[in-house]
């Protein structure tokens, strides 16, 4: 049922413009926030998931390698005679 109030015709018009430009606000600023995050994040320089595990992968090799030849190394001092070994037997 429709006022026959022109006052309360033109609240509900205010009411429902100022809930338009609301709305209109609400979206302006969730899309500037949007794009002041992609500039923040997009200068920082992150890596994909297989980047990492490729990395991480090569880092353990690394260490395994580390490990072996300190023993080679250790095994090589301990030597008496003071001569190089060949370092494929050890």
């Amino acid at each position: 049922m429709q006022s026959q109030n022109p006052l309360i015709a033109d609240f509900v018009k205010l009411a429902n413009a100022a809930a338009g430009t609301f709305a209109g606000m609400t979206r302006e600023a969730r899309e500037a926030a949007r794009e002041r995050a992609k500039e923040a994040f997009g200068g920082m320089d992150f890596v994909s998931r297989e980047e990492f595990d490729a990395v991480k992968a090569m880092a353990a090799r690394a260490r395994e390698e580390t490990e072996r030849l300190a023993e080679r190394v250790a095994a090589l001092e301990k030597r008496p005679d003071g001569k190089s070994a060949n370092l494929s037997e050890v």
